[in-house]
């Protein structure tokens, strides 16, 4: 069995633009620009395209399951269904534990395990310290975008999406 590549998406301030407050609602979700022609070029190059996102909000009642689900329907529509799998986290430390929230790394693992992903080929995007160390956790190879906190992080950073597909995965 040959295992594939993958770009790993943090889903909030990477594809959509961060608002600083809970994204659930489809009139505040705006795909940031660049996210398309980058899920394009990522998809040509043979690469799956997984999203791991935690949303908390779930767990603190302000959405529910649906909003996000409903969100991640929009999202795929206007992107031409470019992403193969979506995971997310519904849970919040103050109200359930769980390994699945970032920056611990069981919905990377279990993407990694069903999709059959070689980490060493294999990237997360994210625009926080906890995608890189979710991604840290099973040797894949972090890219920070945004600069919300750039100077906390050593890692390849850049300014979005499409941006860090041009500088460090398709060269």
């Amino acid at each position: 069995m040959r295992l594939q590549k993958c770009i790993f998406l943090d889903r909030d301030g990477v594809l959509n633009r961060e608002r600083g407050d809970y994204t659930f609602k489809l009139e505040d979700f705006e795909i940031v620009a660049g996210v398309k022609e980058g899920l394009e070029i990522l998809k040509k190059s043979g690469y799956l395209l997984i999203v791991i996102t935690n949303q908390a909000g779930i767990a603190k009642g302000l959405y529910d399951r649906d909003d996000v689900l409903n969100c991640h329907l929009f999202l795929q529509a206007q992107i031409g269904h470019l992403i193969d799998d979506i995971y997310f986290c519904p849970h919040y430390p103050e109200t359930t534990q769980s390994l699945l929230r970032k920056p611990d790394s069981l919905m990377l693992e279990k993407a990694i395990a069903k999709w059959d992903v070689d980490p060493d080929m294999s990237y997360m995007v994210g625009d926080s310290q906890r995608d890189l160390q979710a991604a840290e956790k099973v040797e894949v190879k972090g890219i920070l975008v945004g600069d919300k906190e750039a100077e906390k992080v050593a890692a390849p950073k850049a300014k979005n999406l499409l941006d860090a597909v041009h500088k460090f995965i398709i060269n």
